[in-house]
Parts: structure tokens; C-alpha cells; sequence
């Protein structure tokens, strides 16, 4: 039986549509995992989150390499004149991931708001500093063979763009008519053969995200046989979610690229007393557990409880578990 708690969490800004995070943190003989499928995905979709959290639940994660994981900044679509408010949340980190066609839009207005969040951006960290920007899939490969070069400008350069647009084919395309480094992340957690990205040289590094991959073992796994640079990300998790990606990061044989680890700074609160925040841009190699009084605070009311006990049941009617036990 694992033991469970709901909970809530707003966050310091609005990402990915979101102004809350919600989730269930479930405790098992090897530890804590967290189980947080955004709710836009269905059943199917949810069940590699679920089967990630009990692995992290009931397995002991792989030996680490490393016991320190550089990480990234992360901006939202913010106007540029937020955008030192939000680096500060990231202490020492000299790359930044920057959100650009929120909502997947690519209007003259948007655009401009990209460039100069960009172009913000660029002058905060300075000519040293590594700045890549993510897509989600937006752009159609016209869009993105005018577009993209613009963006590379307005950042003075820029280290990748990960998930341009949103079919492998159309990467693969268009990493062959731009010098911009190409990142695959939906293609590969949300395709249905994620090797793809490798037979058609769609991408020159793959974005990683355990819970959408199964877990830490699974994502292992998925890295060696794509043989591509790997940054790993996170799906906005709380620290405990995050525990398990840096497992991820610290077990690969090689890690070049700063991962995108540090978004519990774009959380209003964490389930932990020492939540894991950069400390010169980068994360120290842990395992932290939930406080009883943060725990507490950040239950959730019962209208959301009672949602996440039905989606956890729907979900484990797919992987065929039996009920791990009564939400807290």
C-alpha cells in the first residue's frame, strides 16, 4: 500500500496555461514519488506518469555519475521587463530556456513579444551566456524556416530550439535549412515511435522528461538507444518530482548540456523545507522528503482531491494495479 497526499501548489507566474500545480505525492519502500499528468492528458496518456511514480516509489534509483547537475534558467512569456524579476530565481544559472509562441501562435504580436522578452534575455546574461528557446510544437515548417532565424538573432545567437514544430518529418526538414541547433522533446515523449527523431536525423540533442517516459529506468534506457546529447527537463514538478529527473541526469554516462531541473522556482511554494533551488546554477544530487506542516498547507480541498482519487483510478484500471490505498 502506498500512502498518498493531494495537493496544490500556485505558481509565481502563469506557465503552460497554469496558475496551480496540482498532484499526488505517494510514499513507497524505496522513498517519495510524485504523480502529476497535466490535465490535458487522458488516461493513456497519464499512464507513464503512473508507472514512473511507483517505480520511483518502490525502486531504488540507478548509481549516480555525478553528484552535481548544471541547470538552466527558465523564463515564461513574460514581458521583457520581468524578465530580471525572474532570473533571480535562478541563482548562477548562465543559461536560460526562454518560452516563445505561447499558445502556439506565431502573429506579428506574439513574434515581437518573443524578440524582445529574447533580446531581454540576452542582455541579462550577457555575450557568455547560453540561451535556447522552446517551442512546443508551434510552428509549421514555413513558419519556422522565416522565423526561427529571427529569433537566433534576436538572442545573438541561440544554443537550440527544442521542439520547433510539431511533426518529426518537419524537423528532420528543417534541421537541414537552418544552422540553429534542433531540440526534440514532444517528439519524443508524446510520438508513438520516438525513435523516429534518430532514423530521420530529425534533432542533434534529445529533451528527456522521466514521468512522461516511464521512468528513471525507462528514460535510461530511451537515451542510449537514441544516442543523441541529452538535457533533461522537468514537467513543473514539485521537488519531489524533481528528485527523480535529477536520478536521470546524475545516472547518464555523459552530460553536456545544462539540464531544466530549476523550475521549482516557478512555484509560489514546495512540499519540502529545502525545495531544490540552483545554487551557482546547479543542483545538488538528492533526495528530499515532503514536511508534514508544508504537506498540510498544500493539501488539496476536496472537490480536487475527489478528482485526482478518480483519475488515479482510471489510470490504474489501464496498468491493471490494484488500489495502492486512500488518498490523504
Amino acid at each position: 500500500m502506498l500512502e498518498q497526499h493531494v495537493f496544490t501548489i500556485p505558481m509565481r507566474t502563469r506557465f503552460r496555461g497554469l496558475d496551480v500545480r496540482e498532484g499526488v505525492l505517494l510514499r513507497g519502500p524505496a522513498g517519495w514519488a510524485e504523480f502529476s499528468p497535466f490535465w490535458d492528458y487522458d488516461p493513456a496518456q497519464s499512464l507513464p506518469w503512473w508507472r514512473a511514480a511507483v517505480e520511483s516509489a518502490t525502486t531504488p534509483w540507478p548509481a549516480p555519475r555525478r553528484d552535481h547537475v548544471p541547470v538552466n534558467a527558465t523564463v515564461p512569456a513574460v514581458p521583457p521587463e520581468r524578465v530580471l524579476e525572474v532570473l533571480a530565481r535562478f541563482p548562477g544559472c548562465t543559461t536560460v530556456k526562454v518560452k516563445v509562441a505561447e499558445g502556439g501562435r506565431s502573429d506579428p504580436d506574439t513574434v515581437a513579444g518573443d524578440l524582445a522578452r529574447l533580446a531581454a534575455v540576452r542582455e541579462a546574461v550577457g555575450p557568455g551566456g547560453r540561451v535556447r528557446v522552446d517551442l512546443n510544437g508551434a510552428w509549421s515548417l514555413p513558419d519556422a524556416l522565416v522565423l526561427l532565424p529571427r529569433y537566433d538573432r534576436a538572442a545573438a545567437g541561440l544554443e537550440y530550439a527544442e521542439q520547433p514544430c510539431g511533426s518529426v518529418e518537419d524537423l528532420a526538414a528543417l534541421r537541414r535549412k537552418v544552422e540553429v541547433p534542433i531540440a526534440a522533446d514532444e517528439s519524443i515523449r508524446r510520438g508513438n515511435d520516438p525513435m523516429a527523431v534518430r532514423r530521420l536525423q530529425a534533432a542533434d540533442i534529445a529533451v528527456l522528461k522521466v514521468a512522461p517516459l516511464g521512468g528513471v529506468r525507462a528514460a535510461l534506457g530511451l537515451a542510449e538507444r537514441l544516442d543523441l546529447p541529452v538535457v533533461v527537463s522537468s514537467a513543473i514538478e514539485s521537488s519531489i518530482g524533481i528528485a527523480a529527473g535529477l536520478a536521470l541526469a546524475a545516472a547518464l554516462p555523459e552530460l553536456r548540456y545544462a539540464c531544466g531541473l530549476g523550475t521549482v522556482g516557478l512555484l509560489g511554494a514546495d512540499v519540502v523545507t529545502d525545495p531544490l533551488t540552483a545554487v551557482d546554477g546547479h543542483l545538488l544530487v538528492r533526495r528530499p522528503e515532503p514536511d508534514p506542516v508544508a504537506l498540510a498547507e498544500l493539501a488539496a480541498a476536496e472537490p480536487v482531491r475527489a478528482r485526482w482519487v478518480e483519475r488515479m483510478a482510471a489510470v490504474r484500471r489501464l496498468a491493471g494495479d490494484e488500489p495502492p490505498g486512500a488518498p490523504a
